[in-house]
């Protein structure tokens, strides 16, 4: 299978770099880096759990409300109430 890819100069330039001095093709250089890429990924979320997997976006909401965190059942039964009417 095929893939083409657009990279800037100076990444371009490391793979050439590279492959000249494992007397390699570009290609191959490229192929290897995608393996060890593809192996790595796949191992990490393999271990991780659930949490660490969305942590990011844990926090990059505000919902508005000041006090949430410490009156955050209250919130939640006014919510209800006014939804239920």
């Amino acid at each position: 299978m095929q893939l083409t890819i657009r990279a800037s100069n100076d990444l371009m330039s490391k793979i050439e770099k590279i492959a000249k001095e494992m007397g390699l093709k570009k290609s191959d250089v490229t192929r290897m880096a995608l393996a060890k890429f593809a192996d790595e990924y796949t191992l990490n979320m393999s271990e991780q759990k659930p949490f660490d997997r969305v942590k990011h976006l844990i926090g990059v909401t505000e919902s508005g409300v000041k006090d949430l965190g410490q009156r955050h059942r209250e919130h939640l039964v006014n919510r209800i109430k006014r939804e239920s009417k």
